[in-house]
């Protein structure tokens, strides 16, 4: 696909309630920790990156993953992953995002606003949260 078809949209995932003190970061291609951050006394994590939307919708991007023909996601990597040799916890969040829908997609394209995803950073066991987490909510935020 051509990048004269691709909007680039900007996105931004919220970790509500993390670990106090767990290191977390985005996770690029060549799949180093990228802009590691943690909590110290439970605000929210927050990290932004630029996606590339194409016809379809199809995503495309450093942080963007792929699972079969339709899966898009985005992976959170948690404690020793996030950078943390000393942690407990060596895991990644899996946040979808090839369900977004196309009414947020395109008023996201077309204000520049922000596609934020809230998801809750603690597991019902209060360990780190991983695998795939559900959004809590989503909606066009300002930059």
């Amino acid at each position: 696909m051509a990048r004269a078809d691709q909007t680039v949209i900007d996105f931004r995932i919220i970790i509500e309630q993390p670990v106090i003190g767990v290191l977390h970061s985005l996770q690029a291609k060549d799949e180093l920790p990228l802009d590691p951050k943690y909590s110290r006394e439970g605000e929210p994590l927050v990290f932004d990156f630029p996606v590339r939307v194409g016809p379809g919708p199809k995503f495309l991007g450093d942080q963007v993953r792929r699972e079969g023909p339709e899966r898009r996601f985005v992976y959170i990597r948690v404690g020793q992953l996030a950078g943390d040799p000393s942690s407990p916890w060596s895991r990644r969040m899996k946040i979808d995002i090839h369900d977004i829908e196309n009414d947020l997609l395109d008023r996201a394209a077309s204000t520049g606003g922000v596609i934020e995803t809230r998801v809750g950073g603690t597991g019902m066991d209060g360990t780190p949260a991983c695998a795939t987490v559900r959004p809590t909510a989503r909606r066009i935020a300002e930059h």
